[in-house]
């Protein structure tokens, strides 16, 4: 694919997009800022706040926990974190600079500051509204579709920023409709390495050393570390779902670590990669082979993921593992053949994971969906597959990822609803 090809240029700026730090699971953390740019705009803490949050929102913050509280779980919580520590600049990592003595302040708001939380109307995934009061000023914002999208923020009534209107696509973003596998594995081929180093780069130090510090300490259930004194760290294949997975222990028990993230998810974009880092450290392999094969893995997750939306009841991870498992397949010289299959079959094994929220048992789901990726492979090396007609499962790569995409985002739909009543008790 030639540098100057509009296609080169797309997948270039959707990775720029979608490879960005995080600090938290990022439903607490987009809670979070917006809760700290509404209170930089209000210009003063507030007396009372009233959130409006879509159920999506709710499922994926109910029981994670907010990093740099000192433990504080749920949707208060994050929202009480953005509005005395957060720094709105930071965007993502707005909670990564909270002292000890804010986090004393975080508490103490919570037990003074009356903040009321309602389910949002309509059928809108991600949908976060927060009405912050003083005594003289009150501050509206909104943020719609993806976590960083704030399209209204008024003060006193007085539009300050307004979006000209909700769009179902994200705005701003690239379009996603030019991706497919052939075209993905042409650009890995072809990429000038310039271009991505610096963002791969970043996704290899910081996504490895929050699966060094789940694999060193206890958080979560310790599935990492369950994964290896279980079945041994000699196995690459063990490695590579262990190292996923403790990433994920330490994210979602508060690690205060940063991570990339792929897809608006720290889960994805450490199940698309660390398992690829380790394959490649294993094998041998360059360094600039590596940063070939992430790109493999990061936009073939990307890609999925386009389909099935950034929140459903399909959990997410499975995307990112079975991109993982294409990552793998072409670090070891798989064609495009070989990855479609790959993919085809990992999909057909684990397109029934739900999405239930964020919190510990995240790490078992990536080392399950990282497994079913090898398996994907493996079989195709066996020489077997599953096969168009074998339940969901039809001909080809693309017409495979759109059908998961549906089943994710319209079959699901009141899958996802149950889900949703079930964890917060209805």
């Amino acid at each position: 694919m030639r540098r100057d090809d509009v296609r080169y240029q797309a997948y270039i700026q959707i990775l720029k997009e979608e490879l960005i730090p995080a600090m938290g699971c990022t439903e607490p953390i987009a809670l979070a800022y917006g809760a700290a740019r509404a209170r930089e705009i209000l210009g003063t803490l507030p007396e009372r706040i009233d959130a409006t949050i879509s159920g999506n929102i709710i499922k994926n913050v109910k029981s994670v926990i907010v990093p740099n509280t000192g433990g504080l779980k749920g949707i208060e919580s994050a929202i009480a974190a953005g509005v005395v520590a957060g720094i709105p600049s930071l965007v993502l990592q707005v909670l990564s600079r909270v002292s000890d003595e804010q986090r004393s302040q975080i508490k103490h708001f919570l037990r003074t500051c009356p903040i009321t939380v309602r389910p949002a109307p309509g059928n809108l995934i991600f949908d976060i509204d927060l009405k912050l009061y003083s005594a003289n000023d009150h501050v509206h914002i909104r943020i719609s579709e993806y976590h960083t999208n704030v399209v209204l923020i008024e003060k006193n009534g007085e539009v300050v920023f307004d979006a000209p209107e909700l769009m179902v696509v994200e705005k701003g973003l690239t379009d996603r409709s030019i991706m497919n596998v052939k075209d993905i594995l042409d650009f890995a081929d072809t990429v000038n390495l310039d271009d991505v180093r610096e963002l791969l780069d970043k996704q290899i130090e910081y996504n490895t050393a929050i699966s060094n510090e789940g694999l060193k300490n206890s958080y979560g259930a310790s599935v990492g570390q369950v994964i290896l004194a279980t079945y041994g760290s000699d196995d690459v294949k063990v490695r590579a779902k262990a190292r996923a997975a403790a990433g994920s222990d330490a994210r979602m028990s508060g690690c205060e670590m940063p991570v990339i993230i792929v897809s608006g998810s720290g889960n994805q974009g450490m199940a698309a990669s660390l398992p690829v880092i380790e394959y490649a450290e294993h094998l041998g392999k360059s360094h600039d082979e590596l940063l070939r094969a992430l790109v493999v893995s990061d936009l073939i997750t990307i890609h999925q993921k386009t389909s099935v939306g950034r929140l459903s009841a399909f959990c997410g991870a499975i995307n990112a593992g079975c991109g993982s498992g294409a990552g793998i397949a072409y670090l070891m010289g798989g064609d495009f053949n070989a990855i479609a299959h790959t993919l085809i079959n990992a999909l057909a094994i684990v397109s029934g994971i739900v999405c239930d929220g964020a919190k510990a048992s995240c790490a078992a789901k990536i080392a399950a969906a990282v497994d079913a990726g090898l398996l994907g492979y493996h079989m195709y090396l066996y020489g077997t597959e599953f096969k168009g007609g074998d339940g969901i499962i039809t001909k080809g790569v693309e017409d495979n990822i759109a059908r998961i995409g549906r089943l994710a985002k319209d079959g699901m739909r009141e899958t996802d609803l149950e889900i949703i009543r079930m964890m917060v008790g209805d």
